[in-house]
């Protein structure tokens, strides 16, 4: 089923199982990367590790092929804020900071998801400003829990959540033009999900819609610059970004973090729905 005007695609709670699904591949993929992460470590063996992990679970690359994309992870490393293509090349240095997105497909549903992780020792300082970014995610998905369960939310209040706790955080730049959207048997799906805005405004929030929030902030000025090679994003002062990403799923009773191995439950608590078990082992 889909609402009118945005396009969005609303899933019937068996459809976010399956989804919850390849969340889990995405997860496994991500934690296996976040392992391998060291100095030495190109940014293609871990690519290699994404696309390992995610077949051997019977899923697909999701990013393997998009319009052309040649990877099965975006790997951007400091001063590179997304889409970045995994090379040889681009060799891991100690004090590094490098967000990895990776997104599977699993029986037709898609998983989403990114980290930002510290390369040996790293000043802490940009360690601070990827810990800022992965709350501001987890506000934007609370803000996105509560305002299903009122009936009363809107989409922007996503928006306006990760907008304050960023500046709650510190002074950081936030990037424009890119941000978090909506996700299940296509990648990327209606609505566009901004981090920063007003709130009360957009579609209102209800069980069955699914969404990928994911911040990107940088340590200075915001605006960015394509490279010549039509993928990576980077800031234009060079200054070092952080970008962190969960695909979650609203439902009558509660938020499910589909890529998050306990379903949100340390960081949401009660606001995550009886579907994901109390007690989860996580790896």
């Amino acid at each position: 089923m889909r609402r009118p005007q945005l396009d969005i695609q609303l899933k019937t709670p068996d459809q976010i199982e399956k989804m919850r699904a390849a969340g889990l591949v995405v997860a496994e993929a991500l934690r296996r990367m976040r392992e391998a992460v060291a100095p030495g470590v190109s940014t293609a063996d871990l690519d290699a590790i994404a696309e390992a992990t995610i077949r051997e679970a019977g899923g697909v690359p999701s990013f393997k092929g998009y319009h052309g994309f040649p990877a099965s992870i975006c790997s951007s490393v400091n001063e590179q804020i997304v889409h970045a293509i995994p090379s040889p090349k681009q060799v891991l240095q100690a004090g590094d900071l490098i967000s990895i997105d990776c997104g599977a497909v699993l029986d037709g549903w898609h998983g989403d998801s990114a980290i930002t992780v510290g390369v040996g020792d790293v000043d802490p300082a940009l360690l601070k400003m990827a810990e800022v970014a992965e709350d501001a995610m987890w506000a934007g998905i609370a803000a996105a829990a509560r305002g299903a369960a009122s009936g009363k939310g809107r989409l922007t209040d996503i928006s306006h959540a990760v907008e304050t706790a960023v500046r709650k955080g510190g002074r950081y730049g936030i990037v424009d033009g890119y941000g978090g959207h909506g996700i299940g048997t296509e990648m990327h799906q209606d609505p566009h999900v901004l981090n920063h805005g007003r709130p009360g405004k957009g579609p209102r929030l209800v069980p069955g819609m699914a969404l990928a929030i994911e911040p990107m902030i940088t340590m200075a000025s915001p605006r960015t610059a394509e490279l010549a090679d039509g993928w990576t994003v980077v800031t234009r002062d060079g200054s070092v970004a952080a970008h962190v990403e969960h695909s979650m799923a609203l439902l009558p009773d509660g938020v499910w973090v589909l890529t998050a191995f306990d379903g949100g439950r340390a960081r949401l608590g009660d606001l995550v729905t009886a579907r994901q078990p109390a007690a989860t082992k996580t790896p």
